[in-house]
């Protein structure tokens, strides 16, 4: 098995300091966040941008200063959402992308997410595929549900997206697919042989598909975006907690972690 490539979320557009107070929203607490994480493995960074209202956008700027505050600490990946938060438009979604990050989340299709709708349909996916492509950006196809898939494939077979893509497994989000191992085998199953996938459980999903994901030869995804518990009950201190967990567990069962660098090269990303 590829050494594993664990992502962290650490921000998110919903969660807030009320749910967690060790949450961070400025573009120098998140980049010292995510420099904590890569200190324990982490490889990949997953970023939202929050306003100085501690508000979910997808402004260039503060992603700019994310970015480059994070570049000013460590040599991991940045990956921008474009997913943004639920009801903003892709013009607005796609506007960290102009960044040029190294990576950007490709959703592939609509769901139900809790009470409101994620929307992405063809045109959107195809537009913000497009953008990717224009911009040098290499795409991760977020999968909530199995009928993605098929969406992502027929983007592949388009060539708006590179043949050799990560899909990251999003289970658990009320609305949308369960977070359940039967769920996690089967989509894992689904995805060209070329590809490699990573599984991002939600709350107490998180845990159980991550250490499932370690002995398949799946990647990781963890961080407050996805779940602020280190414990039923017990909130997390940081997000370098989380990934430090995934990391000892991950060396006690024989994968080592890899390093951005290495994690580029298992993606396909020339730095």
């Amino acid at each position: 098995m590829d050494k594993i490539i664990i992502t962290v979320a650490p921000v998110g557009a919903e969660v807030t300091r009320e749910q967690n107070p060790n949450l961070p929203l400025t573009p120098e607490e998140i980049a010292e966040d995510v420099f904590n994480c890569w200190k324990e493995g982490a490889s990949i960074a997953h970023v939202h941008g929050r306003d100085k209202n501690g508000v979910a956008t997808q402004d260039a700027e503060v992603y700019r200063q994310i970015i480059e505050e994070i570049k000013k600490r460590c040599d991991i990946i940045v990956q921008v959402s474009t997913g943004g938060a639920v009801g903003m438009s892709r013009e607005v979604r796609i506007a960290p992308v102009s960044l040029k990050p190294e990576m950007a989340t490709l959703s592939t299709g609509t769901c139900n997410f809790g009470r409101d709708v994620f929307m992405n349909t063809q045109d959107d996916m195809e537009f913000f595929a497009t953008e990717m492509k224009k911009n040098g950006v290499l795409p991760e196809i977020e999968v909530f549900d199995a009928g993605m898939i098929p969406n992502a494939l027929q983007l592949i077979k388009k060539e708006f997206v590179p043949a050799k893509v990560n899909f990251d497994f999003v289970l658990g989000v009320p609305g949308a697919m369960l977070g359940s191992a039967k769920n996690l085998v089967f989509l894992s199953g689904e995805i060209p042989k070329n590809c490699t996938w990573t599984v991002a459980g939600i709350g107490r999903y998180e845990l159980p598909l991550a250490v499932m994901a370690i002995s398949m030869g799946g990647n990781v995804r963890v961080g407050f975006e996805d779940n602020i518990f280190y414990s039923k009950g017990v909130v997390a201190d940081s997000n370098a907690q989380l990934v430090a967990r995934i990391s000892r567990v991950a060396k006690e069962v024989g994968r080592e972690v890899a390093t951005p660098d290495e994690a580029r090269k298992i993606l396909g990303i020339e730095k």
